[in-house]
Order: structure tokens, then sequence, then C-alpha cells
């Protein structure tokens, strides 16, 4: 009797857990309902705003279209991007553009890390460092490419006056946007200049979201500055850090302003983007100009997968 007495509430117990979740479950869905609906208008925008153009880039690089032509398009397959890839210009573009992300990306990492470090130390008038350290970020890029190409003037810019009457590191003037040997060198030094307090800035973030507990247990486990770095701070710093050269690495590869404002269509410089540009717009080749474009897209594509190859993010 006593058993079947403490066996018999049971299914009492049950059925009123499952009244209880029940709601729970109902008011669930009606908030992911409620969320999807809220989200729908955003959702809509990116599709007509960003997914449209690029399929219709797609379709185009198959089609020898041109602009405000009378002749019927018709479709070429893959000419378009097999022409491109014979032509030594498109070529040597595609080598600048590499070249241009891999260096301003590298250099604006390294010095990135290096101010979120310093900045994220405690220190007086630390408030107005940061402020200081975005000001190159904040200066649109027009006026700054504009600025830095009187700086590199061969007769009236800072620069040479520096280096040569100054500093005496040069013996004489260099013209540097001039010489095909210094202007991608010099175009690519202006860009770390202004975009290395970006990184800073998402870096930055990532540091103070490592506790600091991690770094008192280790100091009392005896590990040193240098070992807090590459044992702590760099493993943990992953996440943010995948986050910035994905974000760099996108936006340096479609690289336009800058160099089209230093140099525009010069052939030492000229980027995909500028490429892209000069077909699309100047030579009315919308089906050649739109395969160019897509290659910037299967390009950044590549880097993102090997970033998320080699830099390894434990999900939490």
């Amino acid at each position: 009797m006593s058993a079947s007495a403490d066996v018999a509430p049971l299914p009492e117990v049950s059925t009123a857990t499952q009244r209880r979740e029940r709601p729970a479950g109902t008011l669930g869905r009606r908030r992911e309902r409620l969320a999807w609906l809220l989200v729908l208008p955003s959702l809509l925008v990116v599709l007509l705003v960003a997914l449209y153009p690029l399929i219709q880039t797609f379709r185009l690089s198959f089609t020898n279209t041109r602009l405000a032509s009378a002749r019927t398009p018709r479709v070429v397959g893959f000419d378009n991007y097999v022409d491109l890839l014979r032509e030594d210009a498109f070529r040597s573009t595609l080598w600048h553009t590499v070249v241009f992300t891999v260096s301003s990306v590298f250099f604006e990492t390294i010095l990135g890390l290096a101010i979120a470090l310093v900045i994220h130390s405690n220190f007086r008038g630390r408030g107005g460092v940061r402020t200081a350290m975005l000001v190159p970020w904040a200066i649109p890029t027009v006026v700054s490419a504009s600025m830095w190409q009187w700086m590199y003037h061969d007769v009236f810019g800072v620069v040479n006056d520096i280096l040569v009457n100054r500093l005496h590191i040069l013996d004489q003037k260099v013209a540097w946007l001039a010489n095909p040997a210094t202007a991608l060198p010099a175009i690519i030094a202006v860009d770390v200049w202004k975009t290395t307090p970006f990184m800073a800035l998402l870096l930055l973030a990532g540091l103070q979201l490592i506790s600091t507990d991690i770094y008192e247990a280790s100091l009392v486990d005896g590990a040193n500055r240098v070992q807090q770095f590459f044992q702590i701070t760099l493993p943990l710093l992953r996440p943010a850090l995948l986050v910035a050269l994905i974000f760099r690495t996108l936006d340096a590869f479609r690289v336009f302003d800058v160099i089209y404002v230093m140099k525009q269509f010069a052939p030492e410089t000229m980027t995909v983007a500028v490429y892209a540009r000069q077909q699309l717009i100047d030579l009315a080749k919308l089906g050649r100009g739109s395969a160019a474009a897509v290659i910037i897209f299967l390009c950044i594509f590549v880097f993102v997968v090997l970033y998320t190859r080699l830099i390894k993010v434990e999900e939490m």
C-alpha cells in the first residue's frame, strides 16, 4: 500500500510539468516568429541592395554586354575570364592587389596589436591617447590621400624635407609617386597610417574581454610577460584577430579610393578594383568589368577560407 501510494502521484506531477512547459514552448515560438518578422525588412533590404547586384554581376560576367550599345548581348561563357587571365595588364593589376593586401594587412595587424597592448595598459592620459589614435581613421580617405600626395611631392613635400634636409637619411629628394619602384610602397604606407587605428580598435576590444584573473594566476605560477603574451593573450585573442583580419582583407583587396586619388590609372599601381572601374565606365565593357569584379569576390573568399583554416577558434 505504501509503495503504491508513493508511485501513484507520479503521473500527476508529470502532467503538471507538461502543463507548465507547454505555455513556455508556445511563448518561445511566438517570440521566434516575432523576431523573424522584425528582421524581415532588413533581410529584404539586404536582398535588394546586396544580393541582387551580386547575382547581376555574375550574370553579366558571362556575357559580352556593353554600356549603351545597340547590339544584343550574347552569352560568351568563360571567355571574359579567360581573356582577363591571359592579359598581361590584368595579371599585373592582380599582383599589385595581392601585394597591397598582404603588405598592408600584415603591417596594420602588427602595429595595431602593439598599439592595442599599449593602450590596454594603465597609464595617465590613456583616454587622450585613445582619442588621438583614431584621428587618421576619422579623416576621409580622399582627404588623407590628397594630403599625402602633397607630402610625397619631390619639391614641396614634407617627407623629402625630413629625410633629406633634417635627418640626412637620403642624399637627394625622391619623387615617391612618380617613380614606379616606390609608388606602390608609398601608397601602402598611406593605407597603413590610416587604417592601423581600426585594427588597434578591434584588437583592443578583444583584449578587454580577457579576464585579469588569468594573468594574476599566471603570475602566481611564475610566468613572465613574454610567456603571458604567447600562452594567454594570443590564444584568447584569436576570435578578435580573425574578425579584424577578415574585415581588413575584405577592405584592402577591393581598394579603390586611395589608389585612384593618388595615381588614377597608372599601370604601376593599378589594382583590380581600379581596372574594373576602367572597364565598366571608361571602356563601357560591362561583361569584362563584371568578370574582374567577380574575381575580386572569389579572391576575398579564398582569403577568408585561409584565415578560418589557419586561425583556429575554439567554440565556447
